[in-house]
């Protein structure tokens, strides 16, 4: 309804929950130039750092299959605005691959290379991912062994910038920056929506007698001691009662006045874009709850710190698309082919 959550995290390593394999470096993307003279094989280059079919072939099919095991193979007859989702789920890998690629050119510049044990650990797993491939599979996706072992190369580098560059970023993040709180709301609307959708808000006339309803509930809750909960199921116009959230992530007038309450107190009538609110606080502290977004925020800031060095390095970056070979590229329908743990065999060798 209202309220704002906060942005996917930023570290490279891609987590194989499905959504997030997807994640791209918010702000951060390696644009490509479309344009022609690069190898039959080559889907793009970043400088002198070339992405052969192969390797996004591994990347995409290790996508493909992860959606097909969560959603079935028909998924890939939904499309959105137009775009179906095969499109969408290529141009991610695209993204994610460039960036890989980027990240690996920055760490080369930074002179930072893996030492002999995140060699070796690279090497075994691109020889457990290999070995787990059928030869149709090596066949249909074209790749050797060689091709796994400079994938897991690259992406450990990536993984090693990444955190060279934000090791030293460790803020102290109070309890009160952190805090998330659970309030239950009653929401009455200001505004309608007409048949095509569109907003149309509610004329002034019609906002005052929404504001006494308001503070009638409001009376009703406070000085009739009537149960908040069932005022609520009977009221209010979110489908939506109980939310928990911390700073930033909310409208900020509805944010000021929950946070201002005891356990138990119930806001005055609280005007957002969206409606009038009744604000009764459940909880103020949650100590759990707290200590997880302080990491998410410390997180945040690494993200930030981070994504200023990198996009001072893209813009000096050459990048060029095979358009041609691009265009001819599509998901692998074969029932022989369901590898799916390229991304989960690197989280073994290379834990958090």
């Amino acid at each position: 309804m209202y309220l704002k959550g906060y942005g996917s995290g930023y570290r490279i390593k891609i987590l194989c929950c499905l959504g997030l394999i997807l994640m791209s470096l918010t702000g951060c993307g390696s644009r490509l130039v479309f344009t022609s003279g690069l190898g039959k094989d080559e889907v793009f280059r970043i400088s002198d750092e070339v992405c052969t079919l192969p390797e996004l072939m591994v990347y995409l099919t290790n996508t493909q299959n992860q959606y097909e095991s969560v959603y079935g193979a028909q998924v890939w007859n939904v499309s959105l605005n137009g775009v179906s989702l095969e499109e969408n789920v290529k141009e991610n890998v695209l993204a994610k691959l460039a960036q890989i690629k980027t990240m690996y050119l920055l760490a080369l510049d930074r002179k930072i290379e893996l030492d002999e044990s995140e060699s070796r650990r690279a090497q075994s797993a691109a020889g457990e991912y290999f070995n787990s491939l059928s030869e149709t599979e090596k066949e249909l996706l074209g790749v050797e062994f060689s091709t796994i072992v400079q994938l897991y190369r690259e992406y450990a580098m990536a993984d090693k910038v990444y955190r060279y560059i934000i090791q030293d970023v460790n803020p102290e993040i109070s309890d009160d920056e952190a805090r998330t709180i659970t309030v239950q709301h009653i929401l009455l609307y200001t505004y309608t929506t007409d048949g095509a959708g569109k907003r149309v808000d509610y004329s002034e006339d019609v906002k005052a007698q929404v504001l006494e309803k308001a503070r009638e509930i409001r009376r009703r809750a406070v000085e009739e001691g009537e149960d908040f909960l069932e005022l609520a199921a009977r009221y209010s116009e979110d489908s939506m009662i109980t939310y928990s959230f911390g700073k930033g992530e909310t409208d900020i007038a509805f944010e000021s006045a929950a946070f201002m309450l005891e356990t138990g107190e119930v806001s005055d009538v609280v005007e957002t874009d969206t409606g009038y609110h009744l604000i009764k606080c459940i909880s103020t502290f949650d100590r759990e709850q707290t200590d997880l977004n302080k990491l998410q925020i410390v997180e945040e800031r690494r993200r930030e710190v981070f994504g200023q060095e990198y996009d001072v390095f893209v813009e000096q970056l050459i990048r060029q698309l095979n358009t041609e070979l691009w265009g001819e590229i599509t998901l692998l329908h074969n029932e022989e082919v369901d590898t799916a743990d390229f991304f989960e065999i690197y989280q073994k060798y290379f834990p958090e």
